[in-house]
């Protein structure tokens, strides 16, 4: 997407979530812009989701998330470039609270959402690297070696600074006196005494740090980072305006160090020992069954946001044991949504799903499924189940055989290298982890095939019979004439329309749409040759002789062109798939008007036969009607 179209993207979803004066606070992940709004009943979801450059939208966790893609970061730059957001909070005072479940998915995403990228980047790094050194490309004792594992370990080593100043922006502290206090936790000499286990105390208060100190620490950074808020406006209220740019951090700090030492740290210690023996009592009961849970249930979790709770206890495994066990399962459920997405590129008719699902299969191979997800696989339904099912199959293999993590980072094929174990006397079976990934993608890739998907599953298996009837007039004549959907939605019989002139053919054959995206788009190449002033019907006559009528709803004529926006006037040369009319759905259901949109031939009797193709569900562009002469 070009950088002007971008811009163009950022200005109409900041319109359409109602305008900056309702934006809290915005952030973006890996393909979704993160909104917390003021008042979310403001935004306009449906012309949202319907919007070309957006996927779809999510609401879950006390956040409105716009899906866009992998290139979400420069539209979100674009976003504060036409907004002037600074992409934080505009007042604490304003910031919905909501449920406990609700705060704590909004403060985890917030805290570790900005620096992911770096995170699964040098962690991929650290696979290679072992990589290379398996395959002794690389010496251990090389400087190429120290240089480059320096490189993709030191992020993680020092992760304590990256979460102390994400977790003071999130919750509104000085960041810069977090980053302090953080770089008295992992002083160098602190840090030796604690792995040579030297007591020390503080005024006769003994501190207790475990043999690594704070190196890699996650749950005791987030702790002190909300407690010094308080700190921080308790100091601002003593301290004189004109030294407070001096005496409020020296004073947060004087605070926030001994206590976070003597306090916050070892609590903060206890809490994640409890949380890791917690996911190992479980992870243990059996693995398989774990495996199985998490890969076919972690869509579901992505899906509603309830990932963001799994974030901590895999940094944690990693500082508690050099390793996690519970991302490696996960993989089987981000490739078996690329099986389900290859499946449907090779078995789709319609282009354009294919495009999508051939990017989804390529961006959920290298770890961002949200686009391949919503675009691709949720909407035709059995796919998501069939990758959930693969997911599952997989995820109990990788599991069951005990595959570890070694590194950090977003999940995907370039987290294998990571499996490979770096610490002596652990072991990792990597070849498993394989064998599981490549079962959940043959799994969901199967079933996708045997199974089909919603939308095209009627056509296809009318196909055969279609073609069966065709054949018979085709004795006759050749010349045939298809018609596709100006409107994406679920089909109905014209005997289903509440309009007994439409029900009965009386103005001619051919079908009902009841749509789920308000825009209608032309059937065929053609002249516009009537337009309502109200913009609720449209009559065109294709290139072919066909004389197609589209009424949008019943009765909206009564509404007097409000809810419709007609892009085209009579007399106007059309393509196929060329924007006729947008209309707002919420608008017409509102209004107590039927949205069922009947899509009519009305010289049918100039044709044989005015065939249906009998889908049940369609978008706009696939074919629904073949008339025959």
């Amino acid at each position: 997407m070009s950088k002007q179209s971008n811009k163009e993207l950022a200005t109409d979803v900041l319109t359409l979530v109602g305008g900056k004066e309702n934006v809290i606070s915005v952030v973006h992940c890996a393909t979704r812009l993160r909104f917390k709004l003021k008042d979310e009943s403001k935004a306009q979801t449906e012309k949202i989701k319907n919007h070309s450059g957006v996927i779809t939208v999510v609401q879950s966790g006390g956040q409105y998330q716009v899906v866009i893609g992998s290139h979400v970061k420069d539209v979100y730059q674009d976003l504060l470039e036409v907004s002037g957001l600074s992409g934080a909070s505009s007042s604490e005072e304003d910031t919905p609270k909501g449920n406990i479940f609700n705060q704590f998915v909004d403060i985890i995403s917030g805290v570790f959402t900005p620096f992911l990228g770096a995170l699964a980047g040098t962690g991929v790094l650290k696979g290679l690297l072992t990589l290379f050194v398996l395959f002794g490309w690389v010496s251990e004792q090389s400087g190429v070696y120290q240089i480059l594992f320096a490189a993709s370990d030191g992020f993680m080593q020092f992760l304590p600074f990256a979460i102390a100043y994400t977790a003071a922006k999130k919750f509104k502290s000085d960041p810069f006196i977090s980053v302090a206090v953080v770089g008295a936790l992992l002083y160098p000499s602190i840090t030796q005494m604690a792995a040579e286990q030297v007591a020390i105390n503080f005024l006769g208060i003994p501190v207790i740090i475990g043999p690594t100190g704070y190196m890699q620490t996650v749950i005791p950074i987030i702790l002190f980072v909300w407690l010094q808020k308080y700190i921080e406006k308790g100091a601002k209220k003593i301290v004189p305006d004109f030294l407070k740019i001096i005496l409020v951090p020296m004073l947060t700090i004087l605070v926030m160090v001994p206590l976070t030492f003597i306090v916050i740290g070892p609590l903060g210690t206890i809490i994640g020992v409890g949380l890791g023996n917690l996911y190992d009592a479980i992870f243990n009961f059996s693995p398989i069954i774990a495996g199985a849970v998490m890969g076919g249930l972690w869509q579901v979790f992505v899906m509603f946001g309830m990932h963001w709770g799994f974030i901590p206890i895999a940094l944690n495994n990693l500082t508690m044991n050099n390793f996690d066990t519970m991302t490696p399962m996960l993989l089987a459920a981000v490739l078996a949504q690329a099986g389900a997405a290859l499946a449907v590129a090779l078995r789709t008719k319609s282009k354009k799903r294919k495009a999508l699902a051939v990017s989804g299969t390529l961006t959920a191979v290298f770890g961002i499924t949200e686009p391949t997800v919503y675009g691709v696989t949720l909407p035709l339904k059995k796919p998501f189940i069939s990758a959930c099912i693969g997911g599952a199959v997989g995820g109990a293999i990788i599991a069951g055989a005990g595959v570890k993590m070694f590194s950090g980072g977003l999940i995907s094929v370039l987290s294998i290298p990571g499996f490979i174990s770096t610490i002596e006397g652990v072991e990792s079976n990597v070849i498993m982890g394989i064998i599981g990934s490549v079962v959940a993608i043959v799994i969901s890739f199967v079933l996708t095939l045997v199974l089909g998907f919603d939308l095209e599953a009627s056509a296809e298996e009318n196909a055969e019979v279609s073609t069966e009837e065709m054949t018979t007039t085709n004795q006759k004549s050749e010349k045939r004439d298809v018609l596709v959907s100006p409107l994406t939605g679920k089909v109905l019989p014209l005997s289903q329309v509440k309009d007994e002139v439409f029900a009965s053919e009386a103005l001619g054959k051919g079908l009902a749409i009841e749509p789920s995206v308000g825009e209608v788009y032309a059937p065929s190449d053609a002249e516009v040759t009537s337009v309502f002033p109200t913009g609720h019907a449209i009559g065109l006559t294709t290139d072919t002789g066909a004389e197609v009528l589209i009424h949008i709803g019943m009765d909206t004529v009564e509404l007097e062109g409000k809810g419709f926006d007609v892009k085209v006037k009579q007399g106007d040369k059309v393509k196929q798939g060329d924007l006729l009319v947008a209309f707002d759905i919420d608008t017409l259901e509102k209004a107590g008007k039927s949205i069922i949109t009947p899509i009519v031939v009305t010289n049918s009797a100039d044709y044989l036969d005015v065939l249906d193709l009998e889908q049940t569900d369609v978008v706009s562009g696939e074919d629904i009607l073949v008339l025959v002469k």
